[in-house]
């Protein structure tokens, strides 16, 4: 991939339209980190059901948007709203993934099989409003602007706001958790997220209703034949690949950040400092890396920023014998990593998904193939978690004091930091393969 600047088709954006999408972020960085760091301890330590089990609970209502996400991109693309194709499905289904958000922690906590029930429907209904959301929230760069460097700038606003979406949701939840107790904890989280989501849907909306909309028209090749097209197309499927497992081993990450802070800094309120550590960095460095980006090249960008990811998660394989001190610096350079690491492919997507005129008329169908991925690393990761949590002897409760083995112990500590090194450095072998000419 080449660092030269191809000549700009389309004005640059107006500020207002860069920032109104940057809000959807509000939408999902909410709903892609409260689920992966609360879930998963609400399945295990409230309604107390196994950590194996909690895993396919997590899991699978993800696993469907894995299915979906295409057919909402294959839907989206073929949108003839004087509005654009994407814009309109921005309010409606986050509104509705709001709705779904709401009811995540009403349901009972026992029976077991009844909470463990409530909670996949739920969960499944927001993973539905979700898909219809996301998709074409992706898909917008590729439609309201055809510029190269210009595409970078939009993802600049939307990690930033990303980050700061994830700070306040990931950061704030465990307090309001802890503060209104067992009972109403959970519940108010719910509330709380979701008002995040219908802000963040409302703004998206609201903010891109400038935007002029450059994509071309609807294709007329079938599903499948389209489906075939992107599989045999190779940056994309690299770049796909890297992504996913990177969103796989931040989703193990974010799901370990409650077990490690309970059971390695055996603090229940470090929860939050981790989240701090992990997401503020972006907030400062997403514009570093912006540049770095356009002065040297963004798949250098990803690499440096992929390698600090994976070597920050690496150094925290010692955290049961690290200061607490340097556990959260470890997690802040992972942090560092994890904003470029979100900025760079997400500019990139545009670049391959749009590189042809022909292209651009099936984005929708890419992106729906892109957030299917990243759908399922993000699920995947806490499932791993799980995972190495039942190998490790965790032991579940229902809110009780319990003492965890120090196999379970060791399980917490690994999980949050070598399985996700591993996951990094074999996403490091796709990434290197991933060429892409800038075309005009």
């Amino acid at each position: 991939m080449t660092s030269a600047t191809s000549p700009a088709t389309s004005p640059a954006l107006p500020a207002a339209v860069r920032r109104g999408y940057g809000l959807g972020s509000v939408a999902t960085g909410a709903f892609g980190t409260v689920p992966g760091l609360l879930l998963l301890p609400y399945l295990t330590d409230r309604i107390g059901i196994t950590a194996a089990l909690a895993g396919v609970i997590v899991f699978a209502p993800k696993a469907w948007d894995v299915v979906l996400n295409p057919v909402a991109g294959r839907i989206s693309d073929r949108s003839v709203h004087p509005d654009g194709k994407r814009r309109p499905f921005l309010i409606r289904a986050g509104l509705a993934l709001a709705a779904c958000f709401a009811l995540l922690f009403l349901g009972p906590t026992s029976p077991q099989w009844a909470g463990a029930a409530w909670v996949a429907v739920a969960y499944l209904a927001c993973a539905t409003a979700y898909s219809f959301f996301q998709v074409p929230y992706v898909a917008m760069p590729a439609e309201i602007t055809d510029d190269y460097d210009e595409r970078t700038r939009l993802m600049t606003w939307r990690v930033a706001i990303l980050a700061f979406a994830i700070l306040v949701s990931g950061g704030l939840s465990p307090v309001i958790r802890d503060a209104f107790g067992p009972v109403w904890g959970y519940r108010a989280v719910g509330f709380f997220v979701a008002m995040l989501i219908a802000l963040g849907a409302w703004g998206a909306w609201h903010g891109t209703k400038r935007a002029r909309v450059v994509a071309g028209t609807v294709t007329s090749t079938s599903f499948a034949d389209q489906l075939r097209l992107i599989r045999s197309d190779r940056p994309f499927r690299l770049l796909l690949t890297t992504f996913v497992l990177q969103a796989l081993a931040t989703g193990a990450m974010l799901a370990g950040v409650d077990y490690v802070a309970r059971w390695v800094l055996r603090s229940p309120g470090a929860a939050s400092l981790l989240f701090v550590c992990f997401v503020a960095p972006a907030l400062v460095v997403t514009p570093l890396w912006q540049r770095y980006g356009t002065a040297r090249d963004k798949k250098r960008g990803y690499l440096l920023a992929s390698l600090l990811l994976g070597g920050g998660a690496l150094a925290l394989v010692l955290s049961q014998s690290m200061p607490a001190g340097v556990v959260y610096a470890c997690v802040a350079v992972v942090g560092v990593g994890y904003a470029g690491a979100q900025m760079f492919p997400m500019a990139m997507l545009p670049d391959v998904a749009s590189r042809t005129g022909e292209a651009q008329s099936r984005v929708g169908l890419y992106t729906g193939v892109w957030t299917a991925g990243e759908t399922l690393g993000l699920a995947l990761g806490p499932a791993v978690y799980a995972a190495v949590l039942a190998l490790g002897g965790y032991v579940s409760s229902t809110g009780s004091t319990v003492v965890q083995p120090d196999s379970a112990v060791t399980a917490i500590a690994l999980g949050f930091s070598l399985v996700p090194a591993v996951l990094v450095a074999v996403s490091l072998l796709a990434l290197r393969g991933y060429r892409l000419e800038k075309t005009p």
